[in-house]
């Protein structure tokens, strides 16, 4: 016998056989491999999927050892199931909604499983020469409390990467704070509204929803030039971008129980107007608010709240001219993630999507005029291109894409290729030719001609990128995206990768002039990345905001608009060239020393 072996029983009687603590021990070392290693050793997008799932089974495995392989007693080993099992279904009833709902109602699950393992080896280890009952009263204390200390807890948020922003539950938030600031603000401003025509950044990714700009050249030398902060400030939460008019920025944001328009001065970030509606969305992920980016035409601005509310507002005053409930006209209920799609104003039409349905109105008076197919979930949002010669609306959803007429919501094609649910916009390449994503299955480029029947599609080549985090840019047959967390370049001739560069996330806007990415990072920074093929090559960087980052930044000649959920800036970039052309009186104000 060994020494262990011949131990006494600390409550007398007959001695006890020790544990066996060493396979707990291995399998205790292993989860903390795979939670806290392996995320930082693989860098594609099952990443997470390895760190939340291979600590859950790890933590499988640590109760199989205790019931089969521990020698621990009997009562021990399944008194251990039955206190988990009640300590984890009773805390769940007590949960803050943020965890209760999050990871589809599995975050708990998956969280406090591997804690409760973990603190159950430790106990076993510290508690071997212990009495019966000293054991056993300290693991039912264990048990509860590692269990239930999650009921003292909330989440602000997830990143890409699946790390949960934890707070305490009792914590003033970001829009608490906001929400007491803004009683002392005044909510108006008599600032000028910009001319009805010519807006720089009308609203998602630009001009032609494709986060490229044409007409302006930067200093890239940002230890010699750097950025100048023109304003900060606090803005409620929600995963909208920004439109840009002259000297006035357009967002939508929560603010308490009002789903918020809300309209500031560009040069200064002071409250011009808001329009309220009384509506709250939340999801655990993206959190609160409306994800949607506010679209400008003429004197309009049209935006599309979280749960399908259509509204048209005077972009001067913020007066409402027509509200319509597109969900209820489309017969859509609210996705998981709330409506993301962005309004488009082609000719006389303002059209949204409604996950994966199309709905027209008319912008004057806000009557419906036609509605699309249904095809099924989408976080995409529709896209005006002219293929082949032919304006149509281009919208991507679990079913694939479909093509209509802007005008008559007629089909003009589709395209089949299923998936779950879909998120990124399509592309245009050159005249004929688009790349579609799916999602983690990858992205394609494909060819559009006129057949017999109507309109022919080839597949031309399908990479494995997964692209499911944002868009990309294209930029002299090459593009710039994502696969996973990765910032990506591959070739538009054959979907060859070029070059990868590891943890890099983020919203990219391309400075086709000069050949530059901008990037607004998902832990908000911005960098400044080269667009070419050769390597990747960093150029610059600077913290820019605090916190999680999903808003797509907006730019109007060198005046660069980033926010997140909490917090919202203005940078004046150093610019070495800036083409006048659609882009009012910007410039002038701001550097009256430079007649641009």
């Amino acid at each position: 016998m060994n020494k262990l072996e011949k131990q006494g029983n600390p409550d007398g009687g007959k001695p006890r056989k020790p544990l066996r603590l060493w396979p707990g021990i291995v399998l205790l070392a292993c989860m903390l491999l795979v939670k806290y290693l392996l995320p930082e050793l693989i860098t594609s997008s099952v990443a997470m999927m390895y760190k939340v799932f291979g600590s859950f089974l790890v933590g499988l495995g640590i109760f199989i050892w205790w019931a089969f392989f521990s020698r621990a007693p009997g009562i021990e080993r399944w008194l251990a199931f039955v206190l988990v099992i009640a300590a984890m279904a009773g805390t769940t009833f007590l949960l803050d909604e943020s965890i209760a709902t999050s990871y589809m109602g599995m975050m708990y699950l998956f969280y406090s499983f591997p804690v409760i393992c973990l603190v159950f080896v430790l106990w076993a280890i510290a508690t071997g020469n212990l009495t019966n009952r000293i054991r056993r009263v300290t693991m039912v204390i264990v048990i509860f409390l590692s269990a239930g200390f999650w009921i003292f807890l909330r989440t602000d948020g997830m990143t890409g990467d699946g790390k949960h922003d934890l707070n305490w539950r009792w914590a003033s938030s970001h829009e608490d704070r906001l929400l007491e600031r803004s009683a002392h603000e005044s909510g108006t401003n008599t600032a000028a509204p910009g001319p009805a025509t010519g807006a720089e950044w009308p609203g998602f990714r630009g001009v032609d929803r494709d986060g490229t700009i044409h007409g302006l050249k930067i200093a890239t030398d940002w230890t010699a030039s750097p950025p100048v902060m023109l304003w900060r400030r606090p803005v409620g939460p929600g995963c909208s971008s920004c439109a840009i008019r002259g000297n006035l920025l357009y967002t939508q944001e929560q603010r308490g129980e009002y789903e918020t328009v809300s309209c500031y001065d560009l040069f200064t970030g002071e409250p011009v107007w808001q329009h309220r509606d009384s509506i709250r969305f939340y999801d655990s992920h993206a959190g609160a608010g409306p994800r949607s980016t506010p679209t400008l035409a003429g004197n309009s601005v049209y935006t599309l709240g979280a749960t399908g509310v259509l509204n048209a507002l005077d972009n001067r005053d913020g007066s409402l001219k027509w509200s319509r409930n597109a969900a209820s006209d489309a017969g859509v209920t609210v996705l998981t993630w709330g409506f993301t799609s962005s309004p488009l104003v082609a000719d006389n039409r303002v059209i949204v999507a409604l996950s994966g349905k199309l709905a027209a109105y008319d912008t004057t008076g806000g009557n419906l005029v036609w509605l699309g197919p249904d095809g099924g979930a989408s976080y995409s949002s529709p896209h005006l291109l002219t293929v082949a010669g032919v304006a149509q609306v281009l919208l991507m959803s679990a079913a694939g894409a479909v093509s209509v007429d802007p005008g008559s919501g007629s089909i003009l094609w589709e395209y089949k290729w299923p998936v779950d649910s879909r998120i990124l916009q399509p592309a245009m390449i050159g005249n004929d030719d688009l790349l579609l994503s799916c999602e983690m299955q990858g992205i394609r480029r494909v060819s559009l001609s006129k057949g017999e029947g109507g309109t022919k599609i080839t597949d031309k080549w399908t990479s494995p990128f997964a692209v499911f985090f944002n868009d990309h840019v294209i930029h002299k047959e090459f593009v710039y995206g994502y696969d996973g967390g990765n910032l990506i370049c591959f070739d538009l001739r054959d979907g060859g990768l070029r070059w990868k560069q590891s943890r890099y996330r983020g919203f990219i806007l391309l400075l086709a002039d000069q050949d530059i990415l901008l990037i607004l990072h998902e832990k908000g920074d911005l960098t400044l990345v080269s667009a070419t093929p050769e390597k990747f090559t960093e150029l610059a960087r600077i913290p820019a905001i605090t916190g999680k980052t999903w808003n797509h930044p907006a730019l109007a000649g060198n005046i660069l608009v980033v926010r997140n959920a909490q917090e919202m800036a203005a940078f004046r970039l150093p610019s070495s060239y800036v083409s006048g052309a659609g882009m009012p009186g910007i410039f002038y104000r701001i550097l009256p020393d430079k007649p641009w």
